[in-house]
């Protein structure tokens, strides 16, 4: 990407898109456009046609998506579906249009079968039926690495689809109802801590598997991409290793601090056992990760701590 080029980062507040903005930053880009959901709301095809019509960009990242944990998942399954579509729609479409020299996909490792081999391998979309949990989500991301393939075999644009692994890091969301595993555990040790408790419980019995990529690693990874991928299907990135849940658990206590005991609650599910990603695929052009697991729950903690006023209120009203 040439230094004077427009580029636009479409979901730039969410926890992906404000990563790939501080990397573009920090790479020398000024030209960078952005519209927050009021300034611009994605899911409408005419002001994404008049956005595109009028901004011009040369290169986009696609990191705006309606997303959730696996009970908004499955609660608003027409929501998932609908929205994302409509929002990969419209910014894909407008890329083709006004002659977007590049364009980058994001989507998930949800995007595989339930029951697929360990690790994942790109080749192994569409082999399976799907989690049934939060199948419209990924249905909505199966058809958008499916459009950006259709364009560039019908009209030879240049639009890539990256699958990162679960993602955490800066800016994240510890919403006591809504946020994923890893800033989950961050507020819960942090809150057991502060009020002295004894115990945390962790659901399930402590053995599924799950992988963890920093999200400033992402924002590098999509750099990378960006300048040296320019095939059709999907590449994922990850860092190729998991944990389980219970040793997240005790990794987090640590760092954090909290001094009492952590039990498992059996009772509640486990989810799916593994979710690894092969990487041997983004590996062979020559991008591998930096940040391990344990410096990044200390970097994911000190964002929490910073925003901690305002995580508060999130526990009031909920």
């Amino acid at each position: 990407m040439e230094k004077s080029a427009k580029i636009y980062v479409a979901g730039h507040r969410g926890m992906v898109g404000s990563a790939i903005v501080r990397k573009l930053v920090a790479e020398g880009y000024n030209n960078i456009i952005t519209r927050s959901s009021k300034e611009l709301d994605l899911r409408n095809q005419d002001a994404v046609t008049g956005f595109f019509a009028a901004e011009k960009p040369d290169y986009v990242f696609l990191a705006a998506a309606k997303v959730g944990g696996i009970v908004a998942n499955n609660t608003y399954r027409a929501d998932f579906i609908y929205e994302n579509l409509a929002i990969q729609n419209n910014i894909i479409h407008n890329s083709y249009v006004n002659e977007v020299k590049k364009l980058m996909f994001l989507g998930s490792s949800c995007i595989y079968p339930k029951m697929a081999p360990q690790p994942l391998k790109e080749e192994y979309l569409l082999t399976g039926l799907l989690e049934e949990t939060n199948e419209p989500y990924a249905i909505a991301k199966i058809a958008g690495i499916k459009m950006c393939d259709a364009y560039r075999a019908q009209y030879g644009c240049n639009f890539i689809s990256v699958m990162p692994t679960n993602l955490y890091g800066y800016n994240d969301n510890y919403h006591p109802q809504n946020s994923h595993v890893l800033p989950a555990m961050i507020r819960r040790f942090y809150e057991a801590k502060e009020a002295k408790k004894d115990e945390v419980v962790i659901w399930g019995t402590g053995s599924p598997k799950r992988e963890f990529l920093f999200a400033d690693d992402l924002a590098e990874a999509c750099f990378f991409l960006m300048e040296n991928y320019n095939e059709p299907a999907p590449i994922n990135v990850g860092i190729g290793t998991d944990v389980t849940i219970k040793e997240l658990a005790y990794l987090v206590k640590d760092i954090i601090g909290f001094e009492g005991e952590i039990s498992f609650d059996t009772t509640k599910p486990d989810g799916t056992p593994r979710k690894l990603m092969d990487v041997e695929k983004l590996h062979s052009f020559g991008w591998k990760h930096t940040v391990e697991l344990p410096e990044g729950i200390k970097l994911a903690f000190q964002d929490f701590l910073s925003k901690e006023e305002e995580i508060k209120k999130d526990k009031a009203v909920a």
